[in-house]
C-alpha cells in the first residue's frame, strides 16, 4: 500500500464539502473506518468512466489518502487516469451528486460520467450514456 498525506496531494484531493457528505454516508451505515474507493472502469460514451464506493478493504498495491478525515483509496490502475483529480459535492435544482475534475481528461460528457485521455484514446461518441447527454 502506499500512502501519500502531504499538503500538496498528487492523488485524489476531496472537498470540505464532499469530505463532510461521506463522514455523514460513512456515519449512516455503520461504517465509519471505512474508505471511499474512487475507480476507472471502461465504457461510457468517452470511453472511461468513474466509480466511487464504500470499501472495507485495503489492497497492497493501493494508494491511500487522508483527505479532511475521509480515507479514500484509489487503485494502482486507476491512478493513472485520475491523479490529479478533485471531488467536490455539488447541489442544483436536480439534487445532490459529487463532482470530479479530472486534469488528465481531454474529453469529458456532458453528463460528467465519463471521460477519455490521451493515454486511454479517444471513445466512440455515438455510444452514448444517455438522452441529451450532450459530450463534449
Amino acid at each position: 500500500m502506499a500512502s501519500i498525506d502531504t499538503p500538496v496531494n498528487p492523488g485524489i484531493v476531496l472537498t470540505e464539502r464532499a469530505a463532510q457528505e461521506i463522514r455523514g454516508l460513512l456515519e449512516s451505515q455503520g461504517k465509519a473506518d471505512a474508505a471511499l474507493r474512487v475507480f476507472v472502469q471502461g465504457g461510457g460514451c468517452s470511453g472511461l468512466s468513474y466509480g466511487m464506493a464504500i470499501d472495507d478493504v485495503v489492497e497492497e498495491d493501493d494508494f491511500v489518502y487522508d483527505c479532511h478525515g475521509v480515507k479514500v483509496v484509489v487503485d494502482s490502475l486507476s491512478i493513472q487516469y485520475i491523479k490529479g483529480s478533485s471531488i467536490d459535492y455539488v447541489e442544483d435544482v436536480m439534487g445532490g451528486g459529487f463532482k470530479i475534475d479530472n486534469p488528465n481528461a481531454i474529453r469529458t460528457c456532458g453528463c460528467g460520467s465519463s471521460f477519455a485521455t490521451e493515454e486511454a484514446g479517444e471513445g466512440d461518441a455515438d455510444s452514448g450514456c444517455g438522452p441529451g447527454c450532450g459530450c463534449h
